[in-house]
């Protein structure tokens, strides 16, 4: 899609989708949450409104989200059944659906960015555990030890699910992924996803936010997507690729698109949301659970941090 100025972009941004209500967080775990969501949109926004690159506002956004321990990505990630934090980002570019990502990354303080490194510096897509750390320090990108990522809320988390059943799943119900698509005025899209994975996860389990086209996918020619949710079904619905198909090939608009796909994921038994933005300025979420930590930004000054369903 060629280049051509125009005056509108659009920012959305989530925290992760889950069984969140008004009864489970605390006031000031709701106030953190709220407040991370609008720095992250300070961020991103202050890219698109300058002419910046969608790529690059997404990323901007995302690296907030990861410094801030009310998210499961970067600092605040939750836990393996070891004890430790890893990590899984992409990013993808929908001028031309370039696209770097990791997984299993430990010592990089904003996965986002290496992932970004991967897409720009190297040949490949998909960087994994040693490999994607030596590269991080090749890189010259930040580095951050154990003690960065580690909280003690998420230690508590792995200790509690130990106790209960001895076996993986996210023991809030909080997908705690974090992302970001945008649109800029020269109507390309980008997106951008960040997590920690699963409480308790084991032998090396990767979700679908690193796999391009699961939980992050690109393309000027239909929309930007980035999910959130129960990964392994994202995974076989390739959701994220599912629903910029159906945009692309069909016309639908991005509700109607990700409402057909939830509906398949649905029957399948799988909940989580998503985040869309189109080359054209528009942008739209939709997910299945109580709950989802998300906000928005526009060229027209509206702007939104919502977290409860009944939010709007």
């Amino acid at each position: 899609m060629p280049d051509t100025v125009h005056s509108r972009w659009t920012l959305a941004i989530h925290g992760g989708a889950g069984s969140m209500t008004r009864d489970l967080l605390t006031v000031e775990q709701d106030a953190g949450a709220r407040a991370g969501l609008s720095a992250a949109l300070d961020a991103g926004e202050a890219i698109l409104r300058a002419g910046g690159s969608a790529l690059d506002a997404v990323e901007a956004a995302v690296r907030v989200l990861e410094d801030d321990p009310h998210f499961n990505a970067g600092r605040g990630s939750v836990f393996t059944y070891e004890g430790r934090n890893e990590m899984d980002a992409a990013i993808m570019d929908g001028t031309d659906r370039n696209a770097g990502a990791v997984a299993r990354t430990t010592a990089t303080r904003n996965p986002v960015s290496l992932a970004r490194a991967v897409m720009t510096h190297s040949p490949h897509v998909l960087l994994g555990s040693e490999g994607a750390d030596l590269f991080s320090v090749e890189q010259g990108l930040e580095q951050a030890g154990p003690e960065w990522f580690a909280t003690p809320e998420r230690l508590r988390q792995l200790e509690e699910m130990k106790s209960r059943s001895g076996s993986a799943f996210d023991i809030d119900m909080k997908y705690g992924t974090v992302g970001a698509v945008a649109s800029d005025v020269h109507g390309h899209v980008a997106a951008a996803t960040s997590t920690g994975g699963l409480t308790g996860k084991r032998w090396g389990r990767v979700g679908d936010t690193p796999l391009i086209g699961a939980g992050t996918y690109a393309d000027d020619r239909a929309c930007a997507v980035s999910a959130t949710g129960a990964g392994e079904f994202f995974i076989r619905i390739g959701i994220a690729h599912e629903i910029a198909a159906r945009v692309r090939f069909t016309g639908e608009t991005l509700d109607q698109a990700a409402q057909a796909v939830f509906a398949e994921l649905g029957e399948m038994g799988g909940v989580g949301g998503v985040i869309m933005a189109a080359p054209d300025g528009q942008c739209a979420w939709l997910f299945n659970t109580t709950a989802m930590y998300r906000g928005s930004a526009s060229a027209d000054g509206a702007r939104h941090v919502a977290i409860y369903g009944d939010e709007g």
